[in-house]
């Protein structure tokens, strides 16, 4: 749960563009599809950061009302799933910001390339190596060298 520390402030950070964003005098501009664009970049967003501070917030809620552990397994199980789903949906809102801001600046084609690009990035970097290639790797275990 460590790497929330990380990832929640690029969360916060993209969900502040994006709330200022309609507030621009030429967002009204915008095509239709560009306009639909950012409402799924903005929902999506919003849906990660709620997701991933779940589990903040289920450890102090939770603790005092049910006198289950901080730390038990259950928690930790969940909180995953939570952060997990909070990461895919995180990527959604990067991959259709990164779309829009390209389909603005670059047109339908450049954007189109923009969001094969990011989202193959994504998908290899963020869950391919971890669920494949890290798999195909030998266990090692730290032996203190």
């Amino acid at each position: 749960m460590e790497g929330l520390r990380t990832t929640i402030p690029g969360v916060t950070v993209l969900f502040g563009f994006l709330l200022a964003l309609p507030f621009q005098s030429d967002f009204a501009d915008i095509a239709a599809v560009d306009r639909f664009t950012y409402g799924l970049a903005f929902l999506s967003t919003a849906v990660a950061a709620v997701l991933m501070i779940a589990p903040s917030v289920h450890q102090r809620v939770r603790g005092l009302m049910t006198g289950i552990r901080r730390r038990s397994d259950e928690h930790v199980r969940v909180a995953v799933m939570l952060t997990v789903a909070g990461t895919v949906s995180f990527l959604v809102g990067i991959v259709a910001s990164t779309y829009l801001v390209a389909s603005v600046r670059l047109g339908s084609v450049g954007a189109g390339i923009v969001l094969a690009l990011m989202s193959g990035l994504a998908g290899w970097s963020w869950f391919y190596l971890p669920l494949v290639t890290f798999r195909k790797w030998p266990s090692t275990q730290a032996s203190g060298n």
